[in-house]
């Protein structure tokens, strides 16, 4: 058994002949995902989205576009505007994100759902956010390394793009990527990304099974949310939240916690996050931005 095929065997892809679109920027990681996808009998869309932050960036479609075409696959190029600024990663990715498929297929990996795991820990987001990315068909290669991919793509005989803004620190994620994992590498004597992706997968079956739990509770319903279990409280209020926000990331503890607040009626109303705020009237949560 070859590479890929070896690398096909522990990923989660659709089943044979239905059409998927895959993003692809040109790195190791979206190229695997584009020649996964067609070995996997998909009928595969590669679609390169264009952010404009790099000089010369337009010319990387014509290598995606170029990979499409050894692989039969069809292409599509698509371009948006992201002005320079704070938070460029998270508003280039909410850019991408929405000129593409609502179901498009995306190469993470598990180093991406390590590093996930470790923001989240840090924004606070509780358990839904250490539970990290899903496991699904939109994310098949979950279960691969970034190492896998690029030699995947070695073997292909495939030239991947980098992507500088990878390497500036000025990203936290940069630094998890660079700093923080090769630190827990040396730490626990070996390579902690397989631990992280384990409890994810651990994780995210509970949180699912916590989710239907909380499912019954009205999160606008103060006197209801007094009653219940605080575990599920803080569970149905996030996901009102997250629901209600649009966010990339679930809102972190303190937000709930000031929403708590307003709940057992400490305070009237609470800032959230992203220029949201929680207003109650009448004993009930209302949504509202700031």
């Amino acid at each position: 058994m070859g590479l890929r095929d070896d690398l096909l065997a522990r990923c989660r892809f659709p089943d044979a002949g239905t059409d998927v679109s895959c993003a692809v920027s040109g790195g190791a990681d979206s190229l695997s995902l584009l020649v996964l996808a067609v070995a996997a009998g998909c009928r595969a869309t590669a679609i390169h989205v264009d952010h404009g932050i790099r000089p010369g960036s337009e010319r990387e479609a014509d290598r995606v576009a170029a990979a499409a075409d050894r692989y039969g696959a069809p292409f599509r190029a698509e371009r948006v505007t992201v002005s320079p600024g704070p938070n460029l990663q998270a508003r280039a990715r909410a850019a991408r994100y929405g000129v593409l498929p609502a179901d498009v297929l995306t190469g993470h990996t598990a180093d991406d759902q390590g590093e996930t795991m470790i923001l989240n820990l840090l924004r606070g987001a509780g358990r839904p956010g250490l539970a990290g990315m899903r496991r699904n068909q939109r994310r098949p290669l979950l279960d691969l390394r970034r190492t896998e991919t690029a030699a995947l793509c070695a073997a292909e005989g495939l030239d991947p793009l980098v992507d500088p803004t990878n390497e500036d620190p000025t990203h936290r994620r940069t630094r998890v990527r660079h700093e923080v994992l090769p630190l827990l590498d040396a730490v626990a004597g070996r390579s902690v990304v397989p631990i992280l992706a384990r409890q994810a997968g651990i994780l995210g079956e509970e949180t699912e099974f916590l989710d239907r739990l909380a499912a019954g509770l009205d999160p606008t319903d103060t006197r209801a949310l007094q009653r219940a279990e605080p575990a599920l409280v803080r569970r149905a209020l996030r996901a009102w939240l997250w629901r209600g926000m649009g966010a990339d990331h679930p809102v972190d503890a303190a937000a709930i916690d000031r929403l708590l607040a307003v709940v057992h009626h400490h305070a009237r109303a609470a800032d959230v996050q992203g220029g949201w705020r929680v207003v109650r009237t009448e004993g009930r949560l209302t949504l509202e931005r700031a």
